[in-house]
């Protein structure tokens, strides 16, 4: 089956440019072109689906080229190695975030600013505690 651009877009619910500007940063290569005009096939579709997974997982296109273009499978499990210990460390850090909103929405206080925990958490950070040991600062 072949696919215009606008048929692919539509199909993988991206605009066309931005197909337009992952063929221009290498990420995809339609199968050929008529007058012009791109032709897309199956495996353009998938490798559609394979940059859209590889965006959710959080790899910039640089990376994301980087890793389809990955020349052994030990180059390949690097690349994706160092993504995971990213991912790690945003949850880490999505999870600091949602303690300190858990505790905003739970402070009996009116004014964030006059709560003794927050208060503690501020001079905790001010003296340097990393942001983790500042949250179970009493």
């Amino acid at each position: 089956m072949e696919f215009t651009i606008g048929e692919l877009a539509g199909r993988c619910g991206v605009a066309t440019h931005v197909l337009r500007h992952w063929e221009q940063v290498g990420l995809l290569s339609p199968a050929r072109r008529v007058a012009a005009r791109r032709v897309y096939t199956e495996a353009d579709l998938t490798r559609v689906a394979e940059i859209q997974i590889c965006k959710d997982a959080g790899f910039t296109l640089d990376e994301i080229r980087e890793l389809f273009t990955a020349a052994t499978l030990d180059a390949r499990r690097s690349i994706l190695r160092a993504q995971l210990a990213r991912v790690r460390d945003r949850i880490a850090r999505l999870s600091l975030s949602e303690t300190m909103l858990e505790h905003g929405l739970r402070c009996a206080h009116d004014d964030h600013q006059a709560c003794p925990r927050f208060q503690s958490m501020i001079m905790a950070r001010l003296d340097g505690v990393p942001l983790a040991k500042a949250l179970d600062h009493p």
